[in-house]
């Protein structure tokens, strides 16, 4: 759905609770029509907490020395992986920190292994990566790609994002590029990056749109204390700041159903971290479709700290398994059967064989 720049605005600027309620409403009628009522689960497997990058939000950066680091053993990915098939998942999301030594081949093995012994779909979400280490993974079977563009202000993103020495980043022709390697391409931004404005994050809801994205992952701002943007006396500001609140988020993922209506959506982490109670909930009533449980082992779950405090870091696969499961039955959705493919990447599939 093309909608105005000044209309998703308006939308972000509101606030009076009758009126959000309209673009709840609005979102989740586009959710039903377009994805339907089943919710996909998609279990995450945190591989490497290693990472060479200097982001300032994060707290897997490079210079934050107290951190612990860990790096999951291919046995160790693979006992993952046997749990996601046992809960029933369809998709396996291995994610971490721009580790080198996580390899071209390493990984090329570790997916063709997945897809060799699993009927699983396969999704990475590794950081940027060499063109010749994507297509080699695309090769080995892996068929979805996550790379949030974070904000689409190029000002702000190198604030966010230094550079690293001898290598410009440009998110967005690599998602472009993905696309054309035949992934399945997932961004989405951050909510509330001090110095965001409203026009910044309604620029980036229309990106969603523009790239054609089959899977939209936002959330808050929620910087690690051991960071540069962790001291909010270093933080600038706005003249009209978004706030890295939960409202907002729901916001913007109600939008992206409206702008992207056949993509995959998920009630994140980050949402329930905000609302433990009902966080995930409202995301999902709100215009989401997914949920990534983690299973990532119990040992290293809390030293994936990008940010602190995260809801659910202390649980099992199975408790973390058997919660969703009862809190998706309590607000009326079922649990998704199958890959749980995005919609949007088959209708362009279709388009292009027609």
């Amino acid at each position: 759905m093309n909608l105005p720049f000044a209309e998703i605005l308006n939308w972000l600027r509101a606030e009076e609770p009758r009126r959000l309620d309209q673009l709840w409403q609005a979102a989740d009628r586009l959710r039903q029509q377009a994805v339907g009522d089943e919710v996909h689960l998609r279990g995450l497997i945190e591989v490497s907490n290693h990472c060479v990058s200097h982001c300032g939000y994060c707290g897997l950066r490079l210079p934050n020395a107290d951190l612990p680091r860990y790096r999951l053993s291919e046995t160790e990915v693979m006992d993952c992986v046997r749990q996601a098939v046992e809960f029933g998942y369809g998709t396996v999301v291995m994610q971490a920190g721009e580790d080198p030594a996580l390899t071209r081949e390493g990984v090329a093995r570790l997916v063709r292994r997945i897809k060799a012994e699993t009927p699983l779909a396969v999704t990475l979400s590794l950081g940027e990566r060499s063109e010749q280490d994507l297509l080699a993974w695309r090769a080995a079977g892996a068929d979805r790609y996550l790379l949030r563009f974070e904000t689409s202000n190029r000002v702000l993103y190198e604030r966010i994002h230094p550079a690293r020495p001898g290598r410009m980043s440009d998110r967005l022709a690599l998602l472009r590029r993905l696309r054309e390697m035949g992934y399945e391409v997932g961004s989405g931004v951050m909510i509330g990056i001090p110095g965001q404005s409203y026009e910044d994050l309604a620029r980036d809801i229309q990106r969603f749109a523009e790239l054609d994205l089959d899977m939209i992952g936002v959330g808050p701002f929620l910087p690690h204390p051991a960071t540069p943007l962790g001291d909010p006396a270093r933080a600038e500001t706005a003249a009209e700041q978004v706030p890295n609140s939960e409202l907002m988020t729901y916001k913007v993922i109600a939008l992206a159903r409206l702008v992207c209506p056949r993509a995959n959506i998920p009630s994140t982490t980050a949402l329930a971290t905000l609302n433990r109670l009902r966080g995930r909930e409202l995301g999902l009533a709100r215009g989401a479709n997914v949920v990534m449980p983690n299973l990532t082992p119990p040992a290293y779950r809390a030293l994936y700290e990008i940010y602190p405090d995260k809801a659910c870091v202390r649980e099992t696969g199975d408790a973390c398994h058997t919660c969703l499961a009862v809190r998706l039955g309590a607000i009326g959705r079922s649990v998704g059967q199958g890959r749980g493919d995005s919609p949007n990447a088959r209708a362009r599939q279709d388009r292009a064989t027609a």
